[in-house]
């Protein structure tokens, strides 16, 4: 049985208003929040996703703009690796396709930064193409609906994407729907700690509540390592100070956003290898240009 109709009916009634959802929204504007959403909260998103797009509105825009700029903006979003790769992606849009985002999955995939996930949800999203897309939010309503699990496994793409395109219907626009509603049903409902059940459109046809709701057996997946205190932390204090500058960062200052000596070396080290970071001790550190 296909949880298809259900999702689909309920996302329809129940989905939230967001900006990537709304008639209109670019495909660009699609490719920019889908990399904004990854580790990132929605509410964080979306004023920061507004402001991007005002102020670069096409890839072209982007493209024009220096690297620096882009880091700059991302602000307080958190790995601002993902500021560079959308530079990196706008750039290759505006070279390789005119400034137009491509539809299919390959040439998607063939950006800077745009990964298999990212890839299939602008081909969906964006241009209403029908492939299956998976994120953490889709393998726990399949793991608990269709497999009767109460905790999704690792992601697979040899076991995700089948499963997920077996519930999938043939029309596209119908397709496009039900990925998006069982994102949101996942997000909103079927969540990892105390899911809502009682509200949940597949309460009659899960299986993991028809088997009883069994208690997950074995190895857990793993969540995000503390945040105060680490190496991340380090690393965005830094990206603070130099955002803030609009001359290279001298060493006694880099010095002073961390007392641990090591550990801010060793942020340092990872943000210039990353190619966040540019400059040397003696002569400063700045964003990349």
């Amino acid at each position: 049985m296909t949880i298809a109709p259900a999702v689909a009916a309920w996302f329809r009634e129940n989905g939230r208003d967001l900006p990537w959802r709304r008639p209109g929204f670019t495909a660009w504007g699609t490719l920019v929040s889908e990399v904004m959403l990854q580790q990132t909260p929605v509410v964080r998103v979306v004023p920061r996703l507004e402001q991007w797009l005002e102020r670069w509105p096409t890839p072209a825009d982007l493209a024009a703009s220096p690297a620096s700029e882009a880091v700059r903006a991302w602000d307080r979003l958190g790995y601002p690796r993902r500021a560079l790769a959308l530079h990196a992606a706008a750039v290759a849009i505006t070279e390789r396709h005119g400034g137009v985002v491509p539809e299919d999955v390959p040439s998607l995939l063939a950006l800077p930064g745009v990964g298999d996930y990212t890839a299939r949800a602008v081909a969906v999203f964006a241009h209403g193409h029908r492939h299956p897309v998976v994120d953490t939010n889709v393998r726990r309503v399949l793991a608990r609906a269709v497999e009767g699990l109460a905790e999704p496994w690792a992601p697979n793409a040899r076991r995700d994407l089948p499963l997920m395109e077996s519930q999938l219907p043939a029309d596209e626009a119908e397709a496009r729907v039900v990925s998006a509603g069982v994102m949101e049903l996942g997000a909103l409902v079927c969540v990892a700690r105390s899911p809502r059940c009682d509200v949940c459109p597949l309460l009659d046809r899960c299986a993991w509540v028809g088997a009883g709701r069994p208690e997950h057996v074995g190895p857990r997946l793993r969540t995000q390592a503390r945040f105060e205190g680490s190496d991340r932390q380090v690393r965005g204090l830094i990206m603070a100070e130099l955002r803030a500058s609009d001359v290279p960062v001298r060493a006694h200052e880099v010095e002073a956003v961390w007392p641990d000596a090591a550990q801010r070396e060793r942020a340092l080290a990872g943000l210039v290898r990353d190619g966040l970071v540019t400059g040397t001790a003696d002569e400063g550190w700045e964003l990349p240009s």
